[in-house]
Parts: structure tokens; sequence; C-alpha cells
């Protein structure tokens, strides 16, 4: 379907709304926004790193890349399902999450997708640093102080800035791929490569988990950024056009990673930036490489820094009600954010590779259970029908604190302790499994198949049909309750 484009134009270039929903006269965007932005999102240094850890960590080309596919597959079908939720609910992905942990209860997973959000921005920093480093001739750490006034200013801009560098981050990351690849591809013997196969379970559930950690990841905000699509929005194109994007350019942001790692002799890990781009050459090349690298990592690191402010500005309206944010409180909440993150960036850009990669795998023992929860009760639970008025009220249909939401995302974290993997945490059943980490498996399938049977027996009320907020001049009406919802529009 054609989405409407029209009511775009007349929208204020720096975003007012914050976590409110989004009435339908604001609606606007195309899909295929969705695809450009997840496509810019992915085409960066970090997933190159990413792909190549697979090889560095000790797998061979050929198996690493299956891996990686499958990895995307499984982990960016999880996300887009999160994305096929904005223009439905008109909604932040984490402020859906009251339905299953109660208003109050949101909270205790929004706090670790806050961590997780400051980490990626942390993480992506140093990178982009090190290239504008390179670029402007300076130190990394001046780099990453750069990079970071560049995100604090696209941050509180907001939603339509963001998508527009996703844009212009997509054109600029395939030209600086293709010709990447190119280069590579004229300097290394890609055949050879491939015709070394040794195949090993640990490694190829490594790269595996390292695809599906890097998509997964996306879920507790992607449909942040799908929100102001208008609300009958085909769920599937948006679902196709998100996951997409994502996968495709992560997918080849990492066969580059791969082929770099395994052609490097050593000489990747510690020199990630400089690396990839000495593939490209020197002098003007190499500095229109800096600079692609470092505008790749803005749409990316936006959309981390974006997150965070939504997230925190969640987790104070949930304990003290409707919530409305300023432009002079926005910029504070992500100078806060961005200057925590830069300053994780700058204590630990010296061991950057290690640290990232435990920090990845970890990451998935709290967010596949969170993503398995929010999607059984979405779609097999709820069946999309929301009380939208009714998460921003503790006293409302859902309630302050879920123990049934809670309880199955505490067991949802447990389960995987004995599978785990990481340089902070190894579980007992790792080593009789050949040193393979299944743990995002088990905290996907588990978790999911036990709240769907309990949900089916405890679940609170379902409404009839989704409940939207009343909308008046595309303001959002103080919320309701009662009859006052029921006769909301749906």
């Amino acid at each position: 379907m054609a989405v409407n484009t029209d009511r775009a134009s007349n929208k204020p270039l720096i975003e007012r709304r914050s976590i409110d929903y989004i009435p339908e006269a604001e609606r606007h965007g195309r899909l295929f926004s969705q695809f450009t932005l997840w496509m810019g999102a992915n085409l960066q240094i970090t997933a190159i790193v990413t792909g190549a850890l697979a090889v560095v960590l000790g797998g061979d080309v050929f198996w690493s890349l299956i891996g990686l596919l499958i990895g995307q597959l499984l982990g960016g079908g999880v996300m887009a399902l999160h994305a096929a939720q904005g223009p439905k609910l008109g909604l932040p992905q984490m402020i859906s999450s009251r339905v299953q942990f109660g208003v109050y209860g949101a909270a205790i997973p929004i706090v670790l997708v806050c961590l997780m959000y400051l980490g990626f921005t942390a993480t992506g920093t140093v990178l982009s640093g090190q290239a504008l480093g390179q670029l402007f001739n300076v130190s990394d750490s001046v780099g990453i102080l750069i990079f970071a006034s560049v995100i604090v200013v696209v941050t509180v801009l907001g939603y339509r800035v963001i998508h527009w560098i996703g844009r212009v981050a997509s054109v600029i990351g395939v030209i600086a791929f293709v010709f990447l690849f190119w280069r590579l591809m004229s300097q290394t013997d890609v055949g050879a490569l491939l015709q070394i196969r040794h195949f090993s379970w640990s490694s190829f559930l490594l790269a595996v988990s390292l695809a599906a950690s890097w998509q997964i990841a996306f879920g507790p905000y992607v449909a942040d950024y799908s929100r102001y699509l208008p609300s009958n929005t085909s769920a599937v194109k948006t679902f196709f056009a998100a996951g997409a994007g994502s996968v495709v350019g992560a997918q080849v942001a990492m066969i580059l990673g791969v082929f770099a790692a395994a052609s490097a002799n050593g000489q990747f890990a510690g020199h990630e930036v400089a690396y990839i781009v000495g593939l490209g050459g020197t002098g003007a090349t190499a500095a229109l490489l800096y600079f692609s690298i470092a505008f790749g990592k803005v749409t990316i690191s936006t959309l981390n820094s974006y997150g965070s402010f939504m997230c925190i500005a969640t987790i104070i309206s949930g304990f003290k009600g409707h919530l409305t944010v300023t432009r002079m409180q926005r910029l504070v909440f992500v100078l806060v954010i961005v200057g925590a993150a830069t300053l994780i960036a700058l204590l630990g850009q010296h061991s950057f590779l290690g640290a990232f990669k435990s920090f990845i795998l970890f990451l998935l023992a709290f967010f596949t259970p969170w993503s398995a929860i929010n999607l059984v009760d979405y779609y097999c639970i709820t069946r999309e029908r929301y009380d939208v008025p009714a998460l921003a009220d503790p006293n409302g249909r859902y309630g302050r604190w879920n123990l049934l939401g809670i309880s199955v995302y505490v067991f949802g974290v447990l389960v995987q302790l004995p599978f785990i993997s990481t340089k902070f945490y190894t579980g007992p059943l790792v080593a009789a499994l050949g040193d393979v980490d299944i743990s995002w498996i088990i905290g996907l399938v588990l978790p999911a198949v036990v709240y769907y049977v309990c949900a089916k027996k405890w679940h609170s009320a379902v409404p009839d049909q989704l409940i939207l907020p009343v909308e008046q001049n595309s303001v959002v009406q103080p919320k309701t309750s009662g009859a006052g919802r029921a006769a909301a529009q749906a």
C-alpha cells in the first residue's frame, strides 16, 4: 500500500512528541523509509566488527557466513515483529510492555534496555572516534568528543531528522561498501578462503549468536521509528520493510568483516577502523572512507541515544503519571545520556573488541525473554487489542505490577544461566555442550511457551477491540476510564 506523505511537509523540524500516543492527524512517512533507516543503521563499522568476530574467534569463512545469515534471519524476524506494532499502537516500544509487566513493573526490563543503549552508544563512539581522529588528524579521544556532539544535535531534533539521516547513510553506505568489496576482492583470493572448511559447532553457533543478538537488540526500540506511520499501514509490509533493511544491511556489513578478518593475518583486532580503511587506499580516498564510517555510525548511535531518552521518559511517566517533556528537558536528558556513553567510551577505548563481544552476547540473556513475552502477548494472547489509555493508569486495567509477566521474565533469565558463555559468566553446562552457547535459544523458546500456557489461564481481561485515546484537533485527551475508554475510537 502507499502511505500518505502529504502531512509530513507541515511538521516541525524538531519533534515535539516524546512518549505520547501519535494522533492520526500527525501520522506521516513511507514504508521505504523503514527500509532505508534500518539499512543505514546496519551498513556501518560495528556490524563489520561483529561479523569479523566470527573469524577472529576461531571460525572459518564458509561456515561463519552461513551461521551469520541464519542468525540474521532468526533475529531479524523477532526484530521485525516488534516493528510491525508501531503503526497500530502509535507508541514507543517499551511503553507497550506495561501490558505484560504492569505500569510500574515495565521499569524492570526498561532499565536493562537503557544499559543496552548506553553500551552500544559507547562502543559505537569508540569506533567513530577512531575514524574522526584519522580524518581530522587528532587523537581518538578528541574524535570521540566530536562524534558525541553530533549525536546530541541529531537526537534532540528527533524523528524526522533521524529518518532523513538514515536515508543519506544508506546511500553513502552502499557506495562505500561497494567500493570496499571491490578493493577486497581485488586483493584477496576469496575462492581459496571459501575452500577452507573446518566445521565446529561452537564456532558455527557463535556466528549464529552474534548475528541473532545483533538483530534482537533492536527489538526494544524498533517500533519507536515506525509509530508515526498511519495506523492503516500494513503490518506485513512494515515487517518486511524494517526486517529486510536490517537483515540485508547487517549481512552485507558482516560479510565484509568476515573476509577482512580472514585476510588480515592477525592485523584486524585492535586496529579495526584503520584496517578497513586501508583496504580502500590512502589520501583522499581514505579520508572519504573515514567520513563514511563516522557518518554511518551517526544513524545507529542516534537511535541508541533517542531510545535511551524514550526509555527514561517512560520510566518516569510510569511512576509520576502523564509526562510532558519540554525541549529543554529533552536536551538535558540527551546530554546526560550521551555524556555517560562518552565517558564509558573514553575509559574503555583501548579494550574494545573483547569487551564488545562479551557485552553483546550477555545482552541476550535479558532481551530474549522480554521479546518472547511481548510478542506472544501481542500476537497470540491480546491479538493487538490493547487499551492504550490504560497504559498511563496504574489503577487501570494493567495495574502497577503484573506478577505473571515479571515472573516469566525472571524465569526466562534464570533458565539461561547454565548455558551462557561470556567473559562475565560461564554456565555449568557450557563445557558439556562443547563450549557452545545456546542460551539465547532457551531464552526465546521456554519463556514463550510458559507465558502462552499461563496467560491463557491467568491473563487479565482483554478488550474486545483496540482502544485508542480520543483525538480532538490533534491533541491527545486526558486519560479516561470505564465508559469513556469504551467510547474511544478503535
